[in-house]
Formats: C-alpha cells, structure tokens, sequence
C-alpha cells in the first residue's frame, strides 16, 4: 500500500489482493462449478417473449460444445473475427474461442467494407462469425464485397449458426490454454488518429474485469445492465468476465436505448448500471425514469469518456446511489483507476478514483518523462498485469506506447494529489496551445456545464495564423433557444483566465460518436475550422 502522503504522483502497486493464473474459459468452468444453476446470461431483447437465459452450467455446457467445434477446425493461437450487435452468440463465441484457445478479434459491426477489409486483413483473421444484419444492413453482403481480397479468410460463419458444432467423430479435445497468451484483439476506438490493434492476454483480460468488478462492489447474485457494445473492452471484460467472476448475472441489451434500459432495470431487480456519459445523460432525462421502479439499484459505474462533475452530480441525485467512474484504456484491459463506494461525494465527482489492486501508476512530465509533483499535470502512465502484449504487427506504435520499463504511457493528461486520487484532463493530443499558453479542454467544459442551456459541451482547439490555435466550443444545448454567447463567455470569464474563454461558438443538436460512444473532437475541429 502507497505510503501517504505521496510527494510525488507515483501510486505503488496495491498488492493485498492476489493476481490469479486464470483464462476467459476457465473463469466460466469456475462459475458454473460454484453455482451451476445460477443465471449467468439473459438476452435482453426488446420483446420480453422472445427472451432467453442461460444459467452457468447451460453456458458452460454450449460454449464447451461451441469450443470443440472450433478445435476441430482451428489451431491453438488462430484468430477468429466477430463481427456483430450484442446477443446472447457473441458471449458464446468469447467463452468459447477461450476454451478452445483461440483469439478473438471484435469487429465493430458499423464497419463499411473498406474497413472490414482492413481489419480482417491486419489481423490475418482465419474465419469470421457475423450476424446476418445490422442496423437494416446486410453484413453478409457487405463481406461478400471484398470477399476475394481475403484469401486467408477460410470460413465465414453465421452467428445463428454458431451451435451446430461438427460430427462427434471430427471433435477434438479442448487444449490446455496458457493464460499469458493472448485471448482478443481489439481495435481501440480512438478519437484522434486510426485505431490499433491491442492484444490483450487471458491474463489481464480476466484479473482486470474481477478487480474492477470488485471495486464496483458487485456482489454475487445481483444482476448487472450490460448496454455496452461487446466489441468494446468495457462490454466484453468488465460486463461480461467481471459478472461471471462475481457469480452474478448479466442482461445483456442488443443496443442502447433508454425505454429499454429502464424496463430491464425494474424487471430483473438491477442492482448495477454502468455506461459512457452520452448513455447516463439519455438515462437521466428520460421521462420514463418516474414510472419505473428503479428501486432495486445500488451503484453505477462509468467510463470510457470524461465525465463532469454536474453529470455524476445529476446522475445520483436522479438514481438515489452512488456513481464511480474509472478511468481506462483498451491498452490496459480496461480499467486503471476507479472510484469507490467509500469514497466521498466530492472525490466521486471530480477524480476518477485511486488505482485498482496490482496497478502502478504515475504521472510524469510529457517533455521530460520524470514524475511531477502531487497536483501537477501531466501524462499517465501504467504499469502492471493488464497492459497490452503489444500493438499487432506494430513495434514502431508498440515501442512509442510501452517503453523500455514497461510502463504504458496513455497519451492523457491528468494529475495525482497526495492520496493517489486521480483526475483527468483530456488526452494530450486535445490539449490546446495558444499563444504559448497551455489550455486543457475539460476545465473549460467543466464551466460551461454549469450553465443551465448546456446539456453537452466539448471544447477543442481551432487553428489561428496568429495564436497558433484558439479555443473553439460546441454545445448541445438543453433548451429550445441556445444560450446567448456573451452569456457563456461572461460565465467562463468569471471562473477563468480571460485566454481560456472560448473564441469560437458552435450549436449543435447532436454530437459526431465513435461506436464506443466518445465524441468525436476531431470532426468538431474541422466543423469549427470550416465555419471560422
């Protein structure tokens, strides 16, 4: 345990709770051997008569049944792509490519051809598991594109075919699966450049989703709202391998929709939520919250995208329980720091908590790489059981991410204070320079949130032939009639320095997102740039 106070932003390695030699495979055998009639999965679905669940020992049974198929047709270390919505097929797949040591490569489902190709491509995918649409598409159709660009590609699957194995005579023996290999390939969702391809081992895969739900508080036999996709490391690790380490019970939801997140809530007695700030702000302001019993909840979680003070703030006032939020990486399999049910309001809203068991984390000096005082900004930096092997078939991306210490350097600003809670400032690649003068996005943000017409804000630097660059915002306003500007720059005036008052002004109805749910700044700045 860290020494407190810390004088400098460097957390040691918690060790109190043990890192275990587990395997996604071998998480599920273990929760079907200690509560085999327990429901593992249900398919939360919009029509309540087409439902299905799975207790543990059914899952177990079928992604056993899936897993010897794959053996049958697959080596030990393949990699096998899914390209698909959430449902009850794709966590069998995930289980069952486990079992069968195999590596599962997600594949966002509003892919165009082009980028399928891509990834397929990269990954050196051997077979391909996909729904047969999407969102009115037809993915098989769209495979079928650049099909013939593919000759490594052996087998195209149809999830709903995915259980009908192969002849009991062809069926292999599962193999002894090592839980340093590596279990899925994920390509991150990044909002600044093209995404790489992280593999992520059984290993950090697993011990990371069973400590992060533990710091949640989940407890087993409670169920948990899954409304993550599944290609996501939050979707697949945290809600799925998490829930199984807990013994508790996911409902899985096709897509996210706010009716229906709420009617799942009070049907299966939900005693955990969690999602992305675009998610919890659909969620608060529904109408239909104050017609549902929503009583059987006890804690959210959040991540994978800042959150502000006033939205954790709305959230549990709206909920009535407490809201942590973590921070994270898919290089890091998922979650680095999380807040927790102990901690106060104030250190629930405005850090992202203390890191979790076995992780090290500091926060150095981006220009110089040493570690900075408590309360300084400056780069996070991870080290420990979770972090990637290595971006795929990258050692140029891998080496500029990971460096010789093994620490992974994550590319966000945030900073330390003396008891290791940690707060975030936005990636570095967002910070604005103006003028020599260094503007971070999310004290911006978290200002003119405070404002009653702003429901969402993302602030962003616009090139300037003088500064260099200027502070732009764009809000979606919560009212019918936006803000005045000199009303929001007056607000901003009062809190902050003058230079970091927004220049440019943009009103927006909705908000360019990634498939993970994170806002596009990106395509804000080039909005903005073309509207300067």
């Amino acid at each position: 345990m860290a020494q407190l106070p810390l004088t400098t932003s460097h957390w040691p390695a918690d060790t109190s709770l043990p890192i275990r030699e587990t395997t996604v495979g071998g998480v599920l055998r273990a929760a079907a051997e200690q509560a085999p009639r327990r429901i593992a999965l249900v398919d939360g679905g919009p029509d309540p008569a087409g439902r299905r669940e799975w207790r543990y020992a059914e899952l177990l049974a079928g992604a056993e049944r899936i897993a010897r198929g794959l053996a049958a047709r697959y080596e030990p270390g393949e990699h096998l792509a899914v390209w698909a919505g959430n449902c009850p097929e794709w966590v069998l797949l995930e289980y069952a490519a486990g079992l069968a040591g195999l590596v599962l490569v997600t594949v966002n489902p509003a892919y165009q051809a082009a980028e399928l190709l891509h990834v397929l491509r990269h990954s050196k995918a051997r077979g391909i598991f996909l729904a047969a649409s999407h969102q009115g598409r037809a993915l098989p159709a769209v495979l079928a594109a650049v099909r013939d660009q593919l000759p490594e590609l052996r087998e195209v699957v149809l999830l709903s075919d995915l259980d009908q194995g192969g002849q009991p005579e062809d069926l292999r023996p599962l193999p002894a699966v090592n839980p340093h290999q590596p279990a899925q390939i994920l390509y991150t969702s990044g909002t600044t450049s093209r995404p790489k391809a992280a593999v992520l081992t059984h290993h950090g895969l697993t011990n990371n989703a069973r400590l992060a739900a533990a710091a949640a508080g989940l407890r087993a036999g409670e169920t948990a709202i899954n409304s993550m996709p599944l290609f996501h490391v939050a979707g697949s690790g945290l809600l799925t391998l998490g829930v199984a380490q807990s013994l508790a019970t996911q409902v899985l939801m096709p897509y996210f929709c706010p009716v229906l997140e709420l009617e799942l809530i009070e049907t299966y007695r939900a005693a955990l939520i969690g999602g992305v700030p675009t998610m919890l702000s659909a969620l608060i302001g529904h109408r239909g919250a104050a017609h549902r019993d929503l009583s059987s909840l006890r804690v959210g979680i959040g991540g994978g995208a800042p959150f502000s003070a006033g939205l954790v703030r709305a959230a549990e006032a709206a909920f009535g329980i407490p809201f942590l939020i973590s921070f994270g990486q898919t290089e890091a399999s998922c979650s680095v720091t999380s807040a927790r049910r102990s901690d106060s309001a104030a250190d629930r809203r405005q850090t992202v908590g203390r890191p979790l068991p076995q992780t090290e984390v500091k926060i150095v000096d981006p220009r110089t790489g040493q570690t900075v005082p408590p309360g300084t900004t400056g780069e996070i930096c991870a080290r420990g059981y979770g972090v990637m092997s290595g971006y795929l078939a990258d050692e140029a991306a891998t080496s500029a991410a990971i460096d010789s210490d093994g620490w992974l350097h994550s590319g966000d600003l945030g900073a330390m204070d003396e008891r290791g809670y940690c707060r975030i400032l936005g990636r570095i690649k967002e910070l604005i320079i103006q003028g020599g003068e260094n503007i971070y996005p999310s004290e911006i943000e978290d200002v003119l949130l405070r404002h009653p017409g702003v429901a969402e804000v993302a602030v962003v630097g616009v090139p300037d032939r003088f500064w260099g660059e200027v502070v732009g915002a764009v809000i979606r306003t919560a009212t019918a009639e936006p803000p005045a500007v000199a009303e929001l720059a007056r607000l901003c005036g009062g809190q902050l320095a003058d230079y970091k008052t927004p220049s440019h002004w943009l009103f927006t109805d909705t908000f360019p997102l990634t498939a993970s749910g994170k806002i596009r700044k990106d395509a804000l700045r080039a909005r903005l740039a073309a509207a300067v």
